[in-house]
């Protein structure tokens, strides 16, 4: 069975960082950072419903202006989340254009930013085209454990990280796993198609076997007919760490984040012999980046984020974040 997440870093390691993450089997995906994203074809930009920007430093950031040039026009709504003062900064990207003609827009393309005040609290503002993306207050709420995305099939947690200014580390969590056995659909006569996305959430959210389901051409059918069709797997996990410095601090939050991730995407800056440099710069090192992965117990660690200095050396630091991943 394939899993439905399907992560994939969005440029090489040298590139600016970014982690996009397909929903194989929807119509949906999710971004960390928006950099430099002019090599993604626009079909896949068009699928991200919710974006989550780790802090606004340009390379983290300056894909926003490219994502709003493909989206104008159509009809849909996306969410932005980031750290402190976030709201201002989308604020201030949208106000740096000239929005005269967005009346002659049949569609109302909207962002709804949402800005993490604290370990509790966000803001919220909404940008309308109809309103030539004047900016709407939409209030404050709290929120639970980091906990900024809620669904029945998945969640998204932040924790407030150090780079100088506050900067956002992410977990993706998918609850559990719904694989279709589609053997056992063509047993019962029954079809593969979009109703299917009905008995996954059905599944997911606990319903009865007595309960209805809708099937095809109009047809419907006990959940308890189709539960030998379905097999409830564990969930994957990821987690998404870049802009830190190595201290406590740091280190405590981003192990309970990303503790027994399937696969821990990480920043891997420097080599541990340039520890002072990364201290400067705020950054971590290829060593301290296998010793957070390791002690999160993560199953597995990719790196990215490299330093330009490193681009003749890059094995050296793949090789370095192994051995202190495997302890060795």
């Amino acid at each position: 069975m394939r899993r439905a997440l399907h992560p994939y870093l969005i440029n090489e390691p040298f590139g600016d960082p970014g982690l996009y993450v397909d929903f194989l089997f929807e119509r949906r995906a999710l971004m960390f950072d928006i950099g430099d994203i002019h090599a993604m074809p626009p079909r896949k930009l068009l699928r991200v419903s919710d974006i989550f920007v780790s802090h606004c430093h340009m390379d983290h950031f300056i894909g926003l202006d490219w994502f709003l040039r493909i989206c104008l026009g159509r009809e849909r709504a996306v969410r932005l989340y980031g750290p402190p003062g976030f709201i201002a900064k989308v604020e201030a990207k949208l106000s740096g254009y000239t929005w005269n003609l967005l009346h002659r827009y049949e569609n109302d393309f909207a962002l709804e930013a949402i800005e993490v005040v604290d370990d509790r609290r966000v803001r919220r503002a909404r940008f309308h085209v109809r309103q030539a993306f004047c900016r709407e207050t939409a209030g404050e709420y709290r929120i639970e454990d980091g906990i900024l995305l809620d669904e029945p099939g998945l969640r998204v947690r932040c924790a407030l990280l150090d780079h100088g200014t506050p900067c956002l580390g992410f977990a993706l969590e998918e609850r559990q796993h719904v694989n279709i056995w589609k053997t056992k659909l063509a047993e019962l006569g029954l079809p593969v198609g979009p109703w299917l996305q009905g008995l996954k959430q059905a599944v997911l959210e606990g319903w009865g076997d007595a309960c209805e389901i809708a099937g095809p051409l109009g047809q419907s059918f006990a959940l308890g007919a189709l539960r030998d069709c379905v097999q409830v797997t564990a969930g994957m996990k990821l987690a998404y760490i870049t802009d830190v410095v190595y201290n406590t601090a740091n280190a405590k939050r981003i192990v309970d984040l990303a503790r027994a991730a399937d696969t821990l995407f990480i920043e891997s800056v420097f080599l541990d012999e340039a520890a002072a440099r990364a201290a400067d710069k705020l950054h971590l090192t290829a060593a301290q980046a296998g010793r957070l992965a390791r002690a999160a117990g993560a199953k597995a660690v990719e790196p990215f984020h490299f330093s330009p200095i490193y681009r003749e050396r890059e094995p050296e630091l793949r090789a370095e974040l192994e051995r202190a991943f495997k302890g060795a």
